[in-house]
């Protein structure tokens, strides 16, 4: 199963493309569109729509993974998140794709353990379930590939959804322990045990500013 993980944004647009095969998940790209804030609104949000439709013509996923919008103190931001994600689940729609909206707090502990991770700490496990080098860059492309991987270790092959649902595993709770899981938890592990050996990185739990 092919996923494309979706970061929105106005001004930067984080996406990771994930392959899902059995119990195991491979990169397949990932990065960040950006547009220029002098442009009109309705000029960037059709750049926006163009570059998700081209994604999903080169790619086909099977599925389509959208942070959900969540509170903000700045309310223009929000309003321009909104946006984006408006013109995302379009062009989900026009290709008749399935849509999964994770909280932001749901896809940090789906990678990093903890739902208060801040964007440092997602990165680094990102790197580590996907086997990837270095950390993903920018930011926004990190965020991406994890959305894509909370919906690759929570998506059933014929399962079926008839609303957006937040916390998949609330409505069926995959039974036992699958080989993603024991992935997860031994790289969360192996941070932890790189964090006790380095005192000086930032207490876990930090959030970013």
């Amino acid at each position: 199963m092919i996923i494309l993980g979706i970061d929105p944004g106005t001004a930067a647009l984080g996406y990771g493309v994930v392959e899902r095969t059995g119990g195991r998940i491979r990169p397949v790209d990932f990065g960040c569109v950006t547009t220029i804030p002098a442009d009109p609104l309705p000029e960037r949000l059709l750049e926006i729509h163009r570059a998700v439709v081209d994604l999903i013509e080169t790619h086909r996923p099977e599925l389509v993974a959208v942070e959900r919008l969540f509170f903000s103190r700045n309310a223009q931001t929000a309003i321009g998140v909104g946006q984006a994600r408006g013109v995302i689940l379009l062009a989900a729609a026009q290709a008749g794709l399935p849509v999964r909206e994770p909280t932001p707090s749901e896809v940090k502990t789906a990678v990093a353990g903890y739902g208060s991770a801040d964007k440092e700490q997602v990165g680094r496990m990102v790197a580590l379930i996907l086997g990837l080098d270095r950390t993903p860059t920018p930011d926004d492309a990190a965020d991406g590939l994890a959305i894509a991987i909370w919906a690759a270790s929570r998506e059933r092959p014929g399962e079926r959804h008839t609303s957006s649902v937040v916390d998949r595993s609330a409505v069926a709770p995959i039974a036992g322990t699958t080989s993603f899981d024991r992935a997860v938890r031994e790289a969360i592990e192996r941070e932890r045990e790189a964090e006790t050996r380095s005192p000086s990185r930032p207490a876990a739990g930090r959030r970013a500013s």
